[in-house]
């Protein structure tokens, strides 16, 4: 999938407008003061007050400019040129400092050059990158020696089932690219638009095997048997901001967490 970067840019640049009007990203509530930022990755992150954190595959910028309202100097990255006009200006419109740059997560050290504090990425990233040590490598390279790297994630075993739930369809390992198109978004089923994309599933022993590889050492991981996200179809909120898949009630997990550290 030589092209995949450029599908997949297209298609975040199509979900910005409906994003930017969905009830799930909340922007009006936002730009008063609502944080973007959820229990499970406050609780790993800590206190980032005067810290440098990297973003990465931010979209439009609301866990970036979050972050910087806690007192962090931020930086945001994404594919999508799109997203990254629209961070610049909520950044603007919310009095941040917050930096956004346009660029593929692999190409970023080729277009920044600066270490980090933390490097951060959360939900729904990782599956749009074909190769995890190269992304390992990146967080390594931006991180400062005894950096943090921070990461929240939509858990694999989601990822084997068909969209309603109903079966296993897709392989929880590596095996191959799955290319298709997708009526609608996440964050508004119903919107306009249909968008091939292309993506990888990536098992816990690959995201975790690629960052020991890099010489980012584990610390923290954890697993939730909820999403603060209703990001997929026919999920039930069973306390509020938390989300299950109602015929798997507790029984799998749908989030990890962790926290690692550069040697």
């Amino acid at each position: 999938m030589e092209n995949y970067l450029e599908i997949n840019k297209e298609s975040w640049n199509a979900k910005v407008e409906p994003h930017l009007k969905s009830d799930f990203y909340f922007v009006d509530e936002f730009l008063e003061g609502r944080t973007s930022l959820n229990s499970i990755e406050l609780d790993l992150l800590g206190d980032v007050e005067g810290k440098t954190i990297l973003h990465l595959q931010c979209h439009f910028g609301q866990d970036s400019i979050s972050l910087s309202r806690m007192g962090a100097k931020v930086t945001g990255i994404d594919l999508s040129d799109k997203a990254i006009e629209t961070a610049k200006d909520l950044a603007q419109k919310c009095n941040t400092d917050t930096a956004f740059i346009c660029s593929d997560v692999y190409d970023l050290p080729n277009v920044l050059d600066q270490e980090f504090d933390i490097v951060y990425t959360s939900y729904g990233t990782i599956g749009w990158l074909p190769d995890l040590d190269k992304w390992a490598g990146v967080i390594n390279h931006f991180l400062k020696p005894g950096g943090k790297f921070i990461m929240a994630e939509f858990h694999p075993v989601v990822w084997m089932f068909d969209d309603d739930f109903t079966k296993v369809t897709y392989n929880y390992f590596n095996e191959k690219p799955i290319v298709e198109t997708y009526e609608g978004t996440y964050a508004d089923q119903s919107a306009d638009i249909v968008q091939e994309y292309v993506m990888w599933n990536h098992s816990l022993a690959e995201v975790l095997q690629s960052l020991l590889q890099s010489g980012i050492e584990l610390k923290t991981f954890r697993e939730f048997d909820w999403s603060p996200y209703p990001s997929f179809r026919h999920v039930d909120e069973f306390e509020k901001g938390k989300w299950r898949i109602p015929q798997f009630g507790n029984k799998i997990p749908i989030v990890y967490a962790l926290a690692a550290e550069k040697k």
